[in-house]
Formats: C-alpha cells, structure tokens, sequence
C-alpha cells in the first residue's frame, strides 16, 4: 500500500508543472515575466493589490491564478505558498519621489511586505526566491561603471527600503537555506510600463509627447542613464531563479549609458513633430550618472542584455500608441 501511494505521488509531482508565484505581477515588470513563465507552461500565482497594476496586463492568459491582495497579508500569503518553489518578488511601492512624499507607506511594503513574504516562503521551504532591488542603493556614484562591491549610500527613503528587501533576503538565504538572489535594476523600460509622474524619464517623455506636451527635463541634461529593456529584466529573473545554487545581489542593466539629451535625439528620429523641451533645476534624490558593469550576472547565471535601445524605444512608443487608444486603462 505504501508503494503504491509513493507512485501515486510522484506521478502528481512528475505531471503537475512547477508552482512559481509572482509578487506585484500585474504591473510593469512582473506581468512581463508572468507572460514569459506562463508560455513556458508553469503553474503561475500573481498577487497584485492593483494600486499601481492593471489586470488588463495578464489579458489572454486564463490560466493565470490572479488574487487581487497584498504582500502583508499574511493569511492570503499563507494560502497561496502551498507547493510554491519559486517566489519572484516584485511588488513594491517604487520611485524615489514617491517615497519621499510618503516615507512611512513606501517602508511598510518594501519592508513589512517583503519580511511577510519570506516568512511564508521559509513556512513553506520555497526553494528559491528572486528579489527586485535598485541601483538606487548606490547612492551618488563614486566610480564608474558601478560594480557590485561599489559603497552602498543611498540617499532617498525609497533605496533605503531596497537595500533592507536585499540584506533581510539575503540573511534569510543564510538562516534557513533559501536561495535568495536580489536583481539590481537599473532603468527599465518596456511594454506595460504606463505614465507616472513619479516614474522613470522614458515613460514620462513618451506619453507627453504623444499628446503634446512639454517636455521637462531635470539638470541640464547632461546626466546619464543605463537603460534596460524589459524583455532582458525578464530574462535575467528567469536565469537567476533556473540557475541551482545561486545566491547575492547582482547589477541588471544593459551595461550602456547615454545622455538624457542623446535619448531626447534618439525620440526626436521616431517623433516627427516634436514636442517644446524646457530645462529645471535638478530634483532632490536623483543621481547624476549611472552606468553598471554586469560581468557579475554574465558570469554567474549567462546574462545577456541583448535589446539595443533604438529597437526598443520603437517597441515602446508602439504599445503607448495602443494604450492611449484605451484611455480607461491609464
């Protein structure tokens, strides 16, 4: 009898496909990678209190298990952890602004949410947790391009709570035996990535000029970015999470920089008729360059950033294009 049971489970476990679950996976990142660990055929779980996610981002994907929840529940966290392997964790309340004006809110998701989190995956013996941080923790940089061992001085409410996510994740990972591997993002851009006055330049810039709007830019222009298409964000989570063993914080970037003037020129090749630019004084928390090495992430899990910036801005204004179609999903 008991052979027979021990069959009947690893028949279960051979034909069910793999458990991940995906935090914050109706907002921009998350329903991208969501999309890419659906068509491979996992089993996928998304939470998503929809505060700054669309469910119109997982359209087409039924099979998706979608709960419209918060990370700090720790009920629905409970419930939703059973036979989960892998926890990409992405929910969080982003942008240095945003925590700025609302420190306390911007410290209970990114850190109480992201503890809850772990405590359900170590309740559960998750095998694997992949974290999103920010080069925010960086601070002002001091060499470049920025390593992973470069001084960590961050200087916003925002980079703060990251760099907690990052050091709780990671002493998790030694306590309890979780693989815990925390993403570094640089400037992401890419489908799903909707207006937000607190968010990044590439969105912003976008959206006014497809309505004509003035375009502000913060400094003088001069200051660099390393921007990263999303489908390589998505890529790297995915190889961290399938590489066995692999523990610690890496950069994800494309590992290239331009001026915030050499990107206006780069849109001004895609929009014929463009927009008045106007120049203010730079803003409180910003950097003012950026450029990562990510040799770390190439070596330790064949990283391999490969959407140049032209082809993706197109890609970009394209999906905004169709947005902008539906104006209730704003």
């Amino acid at each position: 009898m008991l052979k027979i049971k021990l069959f009947f489970e690893m028949t279960k476990i051979w034909m069910e496909p793999m458990k991940v679950l995906v935090t914050g996976g109706a907002g921009f990142i998350g329903s991208n990678l969501a999309r890419a660990l659906w068509r491979q055929g996992l089993q996928v779980v998304v939470i998503d209190n929809l505060l700054s996610g669309f469910k119109q981002n997982l359209s087409g994907m039924p099979e998706i298990d979608f709960i419209e929840g918060d990370i700090r529940d720790k009920n629905l966290l409970d419930q939703k952890m059973e036979d989960v392997q892998t926890i990409y964790h992405l929910a969080a309340s982003v942008g240095n602004k945003r925590s700025i004006d609302n420190p306390i809110l911007d410290a209970d998701i990114n850190v109480m949410g992201t503890l809850c989190v772990l405590e359900a995956a170590r309740k559960h013996q998750v095998k694997k947790i992949v974290v999103t941080s920010s080069a925010g923790i960086f601070g002002e940089l001091k060499t470049l391009p920025i390593k992973e061992d470069h001084p960590i001085e961050p200087r916003t409410p925002y980079a703060s709570s990251k760099l907690y996510a990052e050091k709780i994740s990671l002493a998790y990972a030694d306590l309890y035996g979780i693989e815990a591997v925390c993403l570094r993002y640089f400037n992401v851009y890419g489908p799903h990535q909707r207006f937000d006055a607190y968010g990044n330049v590439i969105p912003i810039f976008v959206f006014k000029m497809l309505q004509g709007e003035t375009l502000q830019v913060y400094g003088d222009g001069e200051q660099t970015r390393d921007f990263v298409n999303v489908h390589d964000v998505v890529d790297a989570n995915i190889q961290a999470a399938n590489t066995q063993g692999l523990s610690g914080a890496f950069n994800i970037a494309s590992g290239k920089s331009i001026t915030i003037n050499q990107l206006i020129c780069e849109l001004k090749q895609i929009f014929p008729n463009f927009p008045k630019v106007v120049y203010e004084a730079p803003r409180a928390g910003d950097v003012r360059d950026s450029l990562a090495d990510v040799s770390a992430a190439k070596k330790s899990f064949r990283y391999d950033p490969k959407v140049n910036l032209k082809e993706g801005l197109r890609e970009y204004v394209e999906w905004a294009k169709s947005l902008l179609k539906e104006p209730e999903v704003l």
